[in-house]
């Protein structure tokens, strides 16, 4: 049985060795941390750096994710592809690897109609038994996802198969629009790093997917959401917020390299590395700036070792 998908579910990082092979021993490290920081569960996404992993190196992170979790929480797989045969093949991978659900964007090298995007998703959902996550990146990748590809999937297998992640922009009204297009019954996840989080939870999402690199301050501003903590909620946000806005300025490599830079700041991985190509450097001006933000985070969550 399938464990279900709520909270904080982080976005694992792939760190990679100098020889540009996946670092096992820093992944483990990083899924440790992750589920002794508080998040409910993990899985990989667009920040996994998926698009750029071999067949093989995807099926095998999947595999791992779910050896290193060791049934602490829920894992889930990105198998979004550009042909259906291909995502099919990676769903089903990863649920014989162990995973507790699947997420898809829908192929990036086309641009589908409706009725071809339900096609790709029923296509997944019918060729395994856990959950499919629908995920439409289209703030910095790929194609918007209409309303009406979600209403007619959740229509045909219900709430607890079909799960949502909208990132089109707007994301709030995005979001609200799905909520009330399917009457409050579509599960949904936001994945803004953070930075559209408070406005979201009060949408009513059922979790978020942020990268590992600020889960701590994620987490605290979940958990003080979820009290009703706004005054700590806040405390917690506004440093989260601020790291992205300098992430969001180049788009998906703005995220990774400020992402990893702060991984290796941790000391949960040894280098920043990314697969190339890449079209954005982390400058040593917006480092210091991120760092600087890093620490006040850690001041607000009470952290002042660090």
């Amino acid at each position: 049985m399938p464990r279900e998908l709520r909270g904080v579910l982080a976005i694992a990082h792939t760190p990679f060795t100098d020889a540009d092979e996946i670092d096992t021993a820093a992944l483990k490290r990083s899924v440790d941390w992750t589920f002794a920081v508080g998040a409910d569960g993990l899985g990989t996404g667009m920040v996994s750096e998926t698009l750029k992993l071999t067949a093989d190196e995807r099926v095998a992170l999947a595999r791992m994710l779910v050896e290193f979790a060791a049934g602490r929480g829920p894992v889930f797989s990105a198998v979004g592809a550009e042909s259906t045969k291909q995502a099919v093949g990676f769903a089903v991978a990863a649920e014989r690897a162990g995973c507790d659900a699947v997420m898809a964007v829908p192929p990036l090298t086309a641009r589908l109609a409706e009725a071809q995007l339900v096609d790709y998703f029923r296509a997944l959902a019918d060729s395994i038994g856990i959950p499919v996550i629908v995920q439409d990146a289209s703030g910095y990748v790929g194609q918007a996802i209409p309303v009406g590809v979600y209403v007619r999937l959740l229509e045909k297998y219900g709430p607890d198969k079909i799960l949502f992640k909208p990132e089109a922009a707007p994301n709030g009204p995005n979001i609200s629009a799905l909520r009330d297009a399917t009457g409050g019954k579509a599960r949904i996840f936001e994945g803004s790093g953070g930075v559209f989080l408070i406005d979201s939870y009060r949408r009513g999402i059922a979790g978020t997917m942020p990268g590992m690199d600020l889960l701590d301050g994620v987490v605290a501003v979940w958990r003080a959401l979820s009290r009703g903590d706004e005054e700590a909620a806040y405390r917690a946000y506004f440093p989260v917020c601020a790291i992205v806005s300098l992430q969001l300025q180049a788009g998906l490599d703005g995220f990774l390299a400020v992402e990893k830079h702060l991984m290796v700041k941790r000391g949960l991985f040894p280098t920043a590395r990314r697969r190339k190509p890449y079209g954005w450097e982390l400058d040593a001006e917006t480092a210091a700036e991120v760092d600087r933000l890093f620490d006040w985070m850690q001041h607000a969550l009470g952290n002042h070792s660090v």
